[in-house]
Formats: structure tokens, C-alpha cells, sequence
């Protein structure tokens, strides 16, 4: 019963799929209230956060301290995941639709990667190729016409405000 609850309520947490920027957002004057907000959740569990090859590919370039951020929160709240033919073929029709131009494909590989496995929100501070009203539309467009489901994209500061 015990454990039957506790997967459950595991279950109830919401999956945030977590970018780049977000942690690099820490250490911004202007989203560190909201990035460190986030971190925070994820450190106490009430959040998982989803984090792609692409993001730990990006981290090796950010700062040490940018690096430690990721590597300090608790395993037990993270959900890695990887990259594979399927997540490469969602992010080429994303450019396919424009959605984003080939010059970042990376971007259109962390929606892939969100979609395919279905988080509940991506959380970034990437406000030109994926926090982005028309942006969001063709990657959903894309995912309905393959049979995906919708995703959403989110600053965090919506997400934690």
C-alpha cells in the first residue's frame, strides 16, 4: 500500500525538461530569482527536472560554477535521457517547418527530446527559438501532423510564478 502511494504520488511530479539556459539562468541578474526558484524545487523533489545529452553537451562549455549547479542537484530528482533516430528525425521536421532554422538544430533537439518523451513543461530563458508564441505553434503543428502531443514551452519564471 505503502509503495503503491509513493509511486503514485512520484507519478504527480511534475517533469520539467530543463535547458541551458535555465541554469546558466542562475547566475543572470535579470532570471536568477526564477532559475534558482526552480532548482530549488527540484533539490527539495517537488519537481524532477528532465535533462537531455544535448544539455549536458552544452554545460561542458558553460562555467565551472554553471556546471556545479547541474551536477549538485540529487540524482534521485533528475531524469536523464538521450538522444536517438527518433528525436533526430522530430528535430529535422521541425526545421522542415521552419520552426527553426538548421543553424539550431540543438534547439529543435531539445523540443524533439521533450516531446517524445513527454514532460510536462520545457523550461527555458530562450525567448528567440523556443519561449516563442509562433515558434511554439510550428513545433506543435509538426508534432499533431506526426502524432505527437502538444508541448509546452515556458519561461520558468511562468512555470515557478
Amino acid at each position: 500500500m505503502i509503495i503503491t502511494f509513493l509511486k503514485l504520488a512520484k507519478k504527480m511530479i511534475a517533469r520539467i525538461y530543463i535547458d541551458t539556459s535555465v541554469i546558466g539562468g542562475c547566475f543572470d541578474d535579470e532570471f536568477s530569482e526564477w532559475s534558482n526558484l526552480l532548482m530549488d524545487e527540484i533539490c527539495k523533489g517537488r519537481k524532477i527536472a528532465v535533462v537531455s545529452d544535448i544539455t549536458y553537451r552544452e554545460i561542458e562549455l558553460a562555467p565551472e560554477v554553471v556546471q556545479r549547479k547541474l551536477f549538485d542537484l540529487p540524482d534521485e530528482f533528475i531524469e536523464k535521457i538521450t538522444s536517438d533516430d527518433e528525436t533526430e528525425f522530430l528535430a529535422k521536421q521541425y526545421i522542415k517547418a521552419k520552426a527553426v532554422t538548421r543553424k539550431y538544430y540543438e534547439d529543435a533537439l531539445h523540443i524533439a527530446n521533450a516531446t517524445i518523451k513527454k514532460v510536462d513543461v520545457v523550461a527555458s530563458w530562450n525567448f528567440k527559438h523556443l519561449v516563442n508564441l509562433e515558434r511554439i505553434r510550428k513545433y506543435n503543428s509538426v508534432n499533431l501532423k506526426e502524432g505527437y502531443s502538444l508541448i509546452e514551452i515556458r519561461s520558468t519564471r511562468e512555470i515557478i510564478g
